[in-house]
Formats: structure tokens, C-alpha cells, sequence
């Protein structure tokens, strides 16, 4: 695992496939996103790393229901009494109640979908919080959920105004280039959601795949938007 500081209080957890945030507070710890489910110890090892104890996570918020998302987050949350929040139409996904709608494939996202199946499944996950949009979070000096779907139907990001940081989860990705996300199940809803999450204005833009954008990420997504 690579550990990227992103600013003095963020850092990026980067793992062979997607990646997790912390987010710092002093001594409490908000985990976005989780890895997959053999994530928990590299995380830990991040955490360490990074001079802080990961008995602080206090909360572990989910971007959406996809395995490498939220993989090791039941692990991590059992072990340091962390709160899992994801949106409440992602929900039952990551529980184990639901499915996830099949995505709407492009030609060229085939190939890149066989391989994106090798992603480890991940065991039954408790929701302790359902987000909905415009919910506030008590980190960061106030986070803010955008339902953001598309991606899948209960995707978020979170907004944090008072940072200029937002994390887009993966209807925003940054490799190569900023652009939607890939494996989405509706494409007009991700470009409406990409278009709201371009709004916000953001200093720093934090992906589910991809280095973040660290300065004017707000000129960035509004090109990609347009």
C-alpha cells in the first residue's frame, strides 16, 4: 500500500485496486472508503505510520456499495468501534440484503469490467448510519453528503466547505484524466451527478481511483463537466 499525503490532515491509502482517505481531527479519525476486504492491516499500518492510533477511528463513511469501497470496513469498524454510514439506496448492497443493478456497459469498458471482477467479494457489511443528501457529518468542521447516483444508485460524495476538499467516490476519476467514472449504471445520472459535484468549487478533489487534484480542482471538473 501507498500512503500519499494529500494535506497535513488527509491522507490517501492507495491499495493494488482503489483507495481510502483519513481524515484527521486531532486524535479522531474518519475513514472514507475502506479498500477491500484484505485492506484492514495496511491500514492500520497507515494509520501507525502516520504517528496516530487507529483505536480513533470514530467513523467509516462509504462513497457507495462496491466491494473494493467497503471490503474491510466491517473489520476495521468491530475492531475500534468505528460507525459505518453509506447512503440508504446503497445500503442494503452493502449489507448483503440486496444486489447491485448490473452496470451499463460501454464496448471498450468490457474488458475492464473481466478484470474488475477479480476484485475479492466482501462478506455482509453492517450500516449503522443511512445517509441521505444534504446530511451533515461531524468531522472536518462539517461534512456535507451529495447524493451523487449514476455510479450506483445510492453513490455519494462528501463535501467538506470549510476545507475546500471534496471526495467524489467514483463518479469523478482521475487517471489519465478527470473524467466519469467507469461501470456505471445510468450515464445520465452520473453526468448530472458529475456536474453537481463540478458546483461545488473544490480546492482539492479527492477520487476513488486516481491521484487527487491538489490545487484549482474547481477549473479541472468544470472542463471535464463541459
Amino acid at each position: 500500500m501507498d500512503r500519499v499525503e494529500v494535506l497535513p490532515q488527509l491522507h490517501m491509502f492507495r491499495f493494488p485496486i482503489g483507495q481510502a482517505y483519513l481524515w484527521r481531527d486531532g486524535a479522531d479519525l474518519t475513514l472514507i472508503d475502506a479498500g477491500d476486504v484484505h485492506a484492514a492491516a495496511a491500514v492500520e499500518d497507515g494509520i501507525r505510520g502516520l504517528g496516530a492510533d487507529p483505536a480513533g477511528i470514530r467513523r467509516i463513511v462509504l462513497t457507495h456499495g462496491h466491494p473494493d469501497h467497503y471490503g474491510a470496513a466491517q473489520e476495521l469498524a468491530d475492531r475500534y468501534g468505528a460507525e459505518i454510514l453509506a447512503h440508504r439506496l446503497d445500503a442494503p448492497v452493502v449489507r448483503g440484503e440486496e444486489r447491485m443493478p448490473d452496470p451499463d456497459l460501454h464496448d471498450w469498458e468490457r474488458p475492464l469490467y473481466a478484470h474488475a471482477l477479480t476484485v475479492p467479494e466482501a462478506p455482509p457489511t453492517r450500516v449503522d448510519r443511512e445517509l441521505e443528501d444534504g446530511d451533515e457529518l461531524p468531522f472536518g468542521g462539517g461534512a456535507r453528503v451529495v447524493h451523487s447516483p449514476g455510479h450506483t444508485p445510492g453513490s455519494i460524495g462528501v463535501h467538506l466547505p470549510r476545507h475546500d476538499v471534496l471526495f467524489t467516490g467514483d463518479t469523478v476519476a482521475g487517471v489519465d484524466r478527470v473524467m466519469p467514472g467507469v461501470f456505471n449504471t445510468d450515464h445520465a445520472q452520473v453526468r448530472a451527478s458529475f456536474r453537481r459535484l463540478a458546483a461545488l468549487r473544490p480546492v482539492v478533489a479527492c477520487f476513488g481511483h486516481g491521484d487527487p487534484l491538489t490545487t484549482d480542482a474547481a477549473s479541472v471538473l468544470r472542463a471535464a463537466a463541459r
